[in-house]
C-alpha cells in the first residue's frame, strides 16, 4: 500500500512538472493569455521574455520526465527518490517564502506551496518503499520471459 501511494505521488509531480510543456510548444499569445489566467498582469512582447519562458518550461518539463522516470522504475532510481522530494520539499519553501514577500493571490500560490510542501514531504517519507515494489506494481510493460 505505501509503495502505491509513493508510486502515486511521483506521477502527481510528473503531471505537475511536466504540464509546463504547454510553455515551450504554444505561441506566445496563447501562453500570455494563460499566464494571465493564472493572475499574471499584462506581459510585454519580449524576445527575452519568450526566450526565459521556454528555458523555465523546458527545465519544468524535464523535472517533470525525471519524475515520470522515478515512477516507471523506482528500484532502479531509488537512491534518488529521497533527494527527489526533499528539493520538491525545499521548492515549497522557495515558492512560500516569496510568495508571502511579493503579496501573491491565493491562486495559484497556495496550490503549487501546498503540493510542493505535502508532495515532498511525502514522497521523501516513503522513500524506502521503492525497496517494496515488485514486479507485479511496475508501470513498466512486463519482458515476456524465455519458456
Amino acid at each position: 500500500m505505501k509503495a502505491r501511494l509513493l508510486r502515486l505521488l511521483l506521477l502527481a509531480s510528473a503531471f505537475a512538472w511536466a504540464v509546463s510543456v504547454v510553455g515551450v510548444i504554444l505561441p506566445w499569445p496563447v501562453v500570455v493569455t494563460a499566464l494571465q489566467g493564472l493572475g499574471a498582469r499584462a506581459v510585454p512582447a519580449d524576445p527575452m521574455l519568450d526566450y526565459w519562458l521556454r528555458m523555465a518550461a523546458g527545465a519544468f518539463t524535464g523535472v517533470g520526465l525525471f519524475f515520470l522516470a522515478l515512477a516507471i522504475w523506482p528500484k532502479r532510481f531509488a537512491n534518488v527518490i529521497g533527494m527527489a522530494g526533499a528539493l520538491m520539499f525545499a521548492e515549497g519553501i522557495v515558492l512560500l517564502v516569496h510568495g508571502l514577500r511579493l503579496g501573491l493571490p491565493p491562486f495559484p500560490f497556495y496550490a503549487d506551496t501546498v503540493f510542493c510542501l505535502l508532495v515532498g514531504a511525502g514522497i521523501w517519507t516513503l522513500r524506502d518503499e521503492a525497496a517494496n515494489i515488485g514486479v507485479h506494481d511496475s508501470l513498466a510493460p512486463r519482458r515476456a520471459s524465455a519458456s
